[in-house]
């Protein structure tokens, strides 16, 4: 009798499932009824503690003890019995399972919009946005009573894209001559120097997980973003750098796909600034389609990969934080990240290249914090303008207005100012709530003093910080290589141990200027001693960040 329990018709709004239709959006119609798509309903964990991984962050990395993959899949993964309601409702509703993983607590489930409907109470429609058609819902999705507390999460019914990259090109001046001595643009490896990255490590032994989405048809498929291999082969020889072992993973469909889309810019960033920096780690390009289960998907597929198993993540993807949007999107990929801390994995994430604002179309007048660097548990990469000339270096925080962007930074209005921002200064957020503090740290990212990029067959220049997050996880690759031969140990979730008071002297201090890209903002989050909204706490000076790290 068991199998009629999840067909009853008693039925209950799941948590934070609601949405709405974005401003300007325009309804076209139904949804197709006959089309088949692929969801991924998340279920909840046998045991999860926010507290028990931001306990083991102020541990020092030896000392820690991390769960292995297949430990985390026993103790925190999903229950065998909610995976089998779950295939009961499949069956009462026509809907197939697709598979299941029960580490990353993703049920994943294909059928038609039809059954969809059905099943999740939902109306799917046809939504014209930005140019764009896209499948949407508005409400929540309706789940039986007897799942209520199971299902945590049900991904991809909307298929609108969540994220932006964060890379800015270096725009061309009319009638700018280059002047010698003022900045100018960086190979990654003299970024390296710079910032006095520790040598004798190439992250040998590492493996660098990158996060990238495809731009998808309306159905479903990925039509761009990727990279070229000839783009890569002649970047590391022009380099001079071996050129790291390069696997792309295919999620949710995803796929390498170059050449149809400026996101190829994104991808191609991310690979040779982390490549350059770690060039005896593997690194994995993990491609998804750019919606809200492509990108939490992608992010568990890296962190619960038991065949590779990343180090390091680095994420150069994101949006504003929005309270209108989708916390269930949120709650996913923060799951996703803190997941990633409890196994010893660092996740390194740009903050974004709007500024404070953090919108560049359609901007609400506030300012606002990138998600998912806003994670509390996520390492938040800010952005800064750097000129080095005779080995002074002048920093200051990258803002080249609203035509050349600006570091993302700002106070979240979702996630709680974590411990170990306690003794910070993090002012209240826009909601005068307490919110996490962002950025962590911060790197060169303005793309006039940008990194040295071989793209589509040319040498450029790019910036963003989008290139400070590979940048930082090519160096905690070559710090996990460290201390993986000194005790047997990565870095993980470094956050706490930043912020303590034993930390200081890692980071060099930016104290000059501030994120307002629009100048309306009136300055509100200004460069000043210790950690601020614009550049958190400045640069790290790579071998004391060792130091600290390998203590």
């Amino acid at each position: 009798m068991a199998s009629s329990t999840t067909s009853s018709t008693k039925r209950v709004a799941l948590v934070n499932s609601a949405r709405k239709l974005p401003k300007g959006a325009k309804l076209i119609g139904a949804a197709d009824p006959k089309q088949e798509i692929e969801i991924s309903v998340r279920l909840r964990a046998r045991r999860a503690d926010d507290e028990q991984v931001m306990a083991l962050g102020a541990q020092p990395p030896r000392e820690r003890e991390y769960l292995s993959r297949a430990e985390f899949a026993a103790q925190m993964g999903a229950d065998t019995a909610d995976v089998a309601k779950i295939d009961d409702f499949a069956h009462h509703h026509e809907l197939n399972v697709k598979s299941v993983h029960l580490a990353s607590r993703t049920v994943k489930l294909t059928g038609t919009v039809k059954a969809m409907n059905a099943a999740f109470g939902v109306k799917l429609n046809k939504v014209k946005h930005d140019g764009a058609t896209y499948r949407m819902r508005k409400g929540n999705v309706q789940i039986p009573a007897e799942l209520e507390g199971i299902v945590v999460g049900v991904h991809g019914l909307d298929n609108r894209p969540v994220a932006q990259p964060h890379f800015r090109r270096r725009m061309a001046k009319k009638g700018a001559t280059a002047r010698a001595g003022q900045g100018g643009s960086f190979s990654v490896e003299q970024i390296a120097q710079l910032y006095d990255f520790p040598g004798g490590e190439t992250g040998a032994g590492q493996c660098i997980a990158i996060i990238e989405l495809n731009d998808i048809d309306q159905k479903g498929h990925p039509t761009g973003a990727g990279y070229k291999t000839s783009d890569l082969k002649t970047f590391f020889k022009k380099a001079g750098i071996p050129m790291p072992r390069i696997v792309p993973a295919s999620v949710d469909g995803g796929a390498n796909k170059p050449g149809h889309s400026d996101a190829d810019g994104e991808v191609v960033l991310d690979i040779e600034v982390a490549g350059a920096i770690a060039p005896g780690a593997r690194i994995v390009v993990y491609f998804a389609p750019n919606t809200t289960n492509g990108f939490i998907d992608a992010v568990k597929a890296a962190v619960h990969d038991t065949a590779r198993k990343p180090s390091v993540i680095s994420i150069s993807w994101g949006g504003p934080e929005d309270p209108a949007g989708s916390q269930q999107f949120v709650d996913g990929l923060n799951e996703a990240i803190r997941d990633a801390a409890a196994m010893g994995v660092t996740v390194c994430v740009a903050s974004g290249d709007n500024g404070s604002a953090d919108m560049a179309d359609g901007w609400d007048g506030k300012p606002h914090a990138d998600f998912p660097a806003s994670s509390p548990f996520a390492l938040a990469c800010g952005g800064t303008n750097l000129k080095a000339s005779n080995g002074s270096i002048t920093e200051t925080v990258w803002n080249g207005g609203p035509q050349d962007g600006a570091g993302g930074g700002g106070v979240s209005i979702v996630f709680p100012r974590p411990q170990y921002q306690a003794h910070a200064h993090v002012p209240k957020s826009p909601s005068h709530s307490v919110g996490r503090g962002v950025p962590d740290v911060s790197g060169d990212a303005d793309p006039a003093t940008g990194y040295q990029i071989f793209l589509n067959g040319v040498m450029t220049t790019i910036g963003g910080t989008s290139a400070v997050a590979p940048l930082m996880a090519g160096l905690i690759a070559r710090i996990n290589e460290a201390t993986t031969k000194k005790f047997g140990k990565t870095v993980g979730f470094i956050n706490p141990l930043i912020y303590a008071s034993h930390a200081q002297g890692v980071f060099r201090d930016i104290t000059i200027g501030n994120n307002d890209i629009t100048g309306s903002l009136h300055g509100m989050y200004k460069a000043g001693p210790g950690w601020d909204a614009c550049s958190g706490l400045g640069v790290p000076n790579g071998a004391a960040l060792q130091n600290l790290l390998a203590a």
